[in-house]
């Protein structure tokens, strides 16, 4: 019998490359790296998600690249796992990142918040392949109504990740939502924050780490050996990306 993660990854292939080649998925894949690294102006307006070849790309590699890493950085933080009943995925994307942190966590509900539908879509799917309760909303997580201990009666058994999501909102938005997460985390809530590794991506990342000191967290970077899924390999090699090491930084509350 498959485990739920070979499961996940076995029906991500077989739906995102019914119509594509690992060539083509490759090919769109470069694309999709370029508005992360070069391009990033794209961001806010989707241009990762702009054609199926792209949707694909994403899917099958970042995708699994945020839960690897998602549920490699939950193991090692203490209290990152302990006693959380369900998740709030800020950013959700494919619902990967979430249901990463679910699994570690024993958690069985996940509500996810995107603004593209096809994310959603692919996030339910995510979701429903490992087992968990999932729910998804269409909304702006920068905007005042989207702040989850406002929209949900938060504990301290409620963990609220922001995966790969606050580097692609504009500086009004990302102010938003830290005020959001630290108001959440005042009422109980337990707050994850993750983003790549490099420095000048984030011009704003200081503060972010000074507001969760202040707030009694903690901040760090992270290196793992990537050991990916031959797919995921196969794809990253194909793109000239580097799949030796998968490096993140994250805040915690």
């Amino acid at each position: 019998m498959q485990n739920p993660t070979d499961r996940w990854l076995a029906n991500l292939e077989r739906r995102h490359l019914a119509d594509l080649t690992i060539s083509e998925v490759a090919r769109a894949l470069r694309a999709v790296s370029s508005c992360y690294v070069e391009r990033r102006s794209k961001l806010a307006a989707g241009g990762p998600l702009a054609s199926a070849g792209k949707r694909a790309a994403f899917a099958l590699f970042y995708g699994p690249l945020h839960f690897f890493v998602v549920r490699a950085i939950a193991r090692e933080i203490p209290g990152a796992r302990d006693a959380l009943a369900d998740i709030i995925d800020l950013g959700c994307g494919t619902g990967a990142a979430g249901a990463a942190w679910a699994l570690e966590a024993g958690a069985r509900r996940v509500t996810g918040f995107d603004r593209h539908p096809w994310a959603l879509n692919e996030a339910v799917i995510t979701y429903r392949d490992f087992g968990l309760r999932g729910l998804t909303h269409r909304r702006d997580i920068s905007a005042p109504a989207a702040t989850p201990s406002h929209s949900y009666r938060v504990s301290n058994a409620t963990g609220i990740l922001a995966a790969y999501a606050a580097n692609e909102l504009t500086d009004d938005g990302r102010a938003g939502l830290l005020a959001n997460l630290l108001d959440a985390r005042r009422r109980g809530a337990r707050v994850l924050v993750i983003e790549p590794i490099a420095k000048r991506a984030l011009p704003w990342w200081p503060r972010w780490a000074s507001a969760f000191a202040d707030a009694g967290g903690r901040e760090d970077e992270w290196r793992f050996p990537a050991n990916l899924p031959a797919t995921q390999r196969t794809l990253a090699l194909a793109a000239g990306l580097d799949p030796r090491e998968l490096t993140a930084r994250s805040l915690f509350l």
